[in-house]
């Protein structure tokens, strides 16, 4: 997938089910917050609600069209609220319209919304696999919040991004050729380097 240099783009993706919902809040609240951090001018938002008709119908242009956003964003933010022990079906069923890598290269940030904390771990055991699956980058731990922290959402996103900024600012900006090797590179070369 190839970017403009117009900058990093950063998009906000709701799948629950309700139009407007807390998780939408919760998911351009952080994506702003994601947004500033790795320079990007604005945040656009995809509420899965609005378009679950077609997502689940046997035509889907908007959702297509939604799709083709979401694959073609720099970074998003993925935010589900827990139904059932699980990320919601309609977030499920839209990421199906996806073939295989449809979401390559796109850095993403798994959130998700719980009644719970026993819930918490929901974006690392149920949605991180599908996003990888899919060929996303999810350099970063699911940011995961109870709903009893909605209304004062601004702390807990700004202490998640003081834990995990720099791994999501590392994936969004990509290494400087001049600057040596990384030390992945430089890993792989001395593995290179023992096989010879």
């Amino acid at each position: 997938m190839t970017h403009q240099n117009t900058g990093p783009t950063v998009l906000a993706v709701s799948g629950n089910p309700r139009p407007g919902s807390r998780t939408l809040t919760a998911a351009e609240t952080l994506a702003r917050r994601v947004a500033a951090l790795v320079g990007a001018p604005d945040v656009e938002t995809i509420d899965l609600a609005s378009l679950a008709g077609e997502i689940l119908g046997p035509e889907h242009a908007a959702a297509d069209a939604a799709r083709e956003r979401l694959a073609s964003a720099t970074v998003a933010v993925v935010a589900t609220p827990v139904y059932k022990a699980s990320y919601t079906g309609l977030l499920k069923a839209f990421l199906d319209l996806y073939g295989p890598d449809g979401l390559a290269g796109v850095v993403v940030v798994p959130l998700v919304v719980s009644g719970n904390p026993a819930h918490a771990l929901v974006g690392e055991v149920h949605l991180r696999p599908v996003l990888v699956e899919l060929g996303a980058v999810v350099p970063t731990r699911s940011f995961a919040v109870t709903e009893d922290r909605l209304a004062d959402l601004g702390p807990v996103a700004d202490a998640w991004l003081a834990r995990e900024g720099d791994a999501l600012r590392r994936a969004v900006t990509p290494p400087d050729p001049g600057a040596g090797a990384t030390p992945d590179r430089a890993v792989a070369d001395a593995f290179a380097g023992a096989a010879r």
